[in-house]
């Protein structure tokens, strides 16, 4: 919204001086993306400040990037693969479900930690203009450090097991933007809502948890028959999950339609999400 103020120069004259007025969009509105490209140095700044945040004080600093999955990996290992004889493809149950975790640790941490991240920053928002959307990118593309680490260690387990990774390598980019797409859409539903609802942020760990078993990583997806394979598929992390095995471990089932239709499902909720945040911009209980 913009109006004129007038002002009297030196010489008496009159001048008008416009006054821009942000305000929230209201209504399903353009999503002007374009902005996140102009505010692009905005978001490095704030992934920056969340990772140096996230090990601020810490004794262990980055190592807990390894130490999350890896734990968990001895965990499931003992539990599942040991007493439960959960098969494995016939892979190592260790590097099995190791595989899994570094994509899954990368969700399920951008997750948790963008659904509450427009809360957290509602100071800074009140304060300037920029693209909201911004706040829980940012927080997702900090992850990606985290990522790196862990898959460090997944490297190093690979060769101990005697697994050369082959060409499918290549496609490992596209799997962790896969494993980005849905962490970002599920986030950005979750912290519009988590401003208007604040018990929202105690079905998080909750919604977590029930993702984790409801995705193949304890387990493989080949116990399902194939028509039911693709349909869980649904769930986009199983396709980025059973990339990830297919890609560094060799498994024998390429994922194909897996990864189409969890490709399909991760745009959907991409899609949804952002066009929920904007909705709710307008919100009153919105920090704007």
């Amino acid at each position: 919204m913009k109006t004129d103020n007038h002002h009297i120069g030196e010489e008496g004259k009159k001048y008008s001086v416009p006054t821009i007025i942000i305000s929230p969009s209201r209504g399903w509105v353009s999503l002007k993306l374009h902005e996140l490209w102009e505010y692009r140095e905005l978001i490095y700044f704030l992934a920056w400040r969340d990772i140096k945040v996230r090990y601020k004080q810490t004794v262990l600093g980055a190592a807990w990037a390894i130490i999350q999955p890896f734990f968990t990996m001895m965990v499931f290992s003992l539990f599942f693969g040991r007493l439960a004889q959960v098969p494995s493809d016939g892979i190592p149950y260790p590097i099995f479900s190791y595989t899994a975790l570094v994509p899954w640790t990368f969700f399920a941490n951008g997750l948790s930690q963008a659904s509450n991240s427009v809360v957290a920053s509602s100071n800074l928002i009140k304060k300037i203009y920029f693209p909201r959307l911004a706040i829980p990118i940012a927080t997702v593309l900090s992850g990606v450090v985290d990522f790196i680490l862990a898959f460090f260690m997944l490297t190093g387990m690979l060769f101990y097991y005697g697994y050369v990774p082959t060409i499918n390598l290549i496609w490992l980019p596209f799997l962790l933007l896969l494993a980005f797409v849905t962490s970002l859409g599920v986030s950005l539903l979750l912290s519009a809502m988590n401003v208007q609802f604040r018990d929202v942020r105690y079905i998080i760990p909750f919604l977590t948890q029930l993702w984790l078993f409801a995705t193949p990583i304890a387990y493989p997806s080949s116990l399902l028959s194939k028509p039911w394979q693709t349909l869980y598929g649904i769930n986009p992390m199983v396709g980025v999950v059973e990339g990830f095995r297919w890609a560094l471990l060799g498994t024998n089932t390429a994922p194909g339609p897996i990864i189409v239709v969890s490709s399909f499902a991760a745009l959907s909720l991409l899609a949804g999400g952002i066009f929920y945040f904007r909705r709710m911009e307008w919100d009153p209980r919105v920090p704007s």
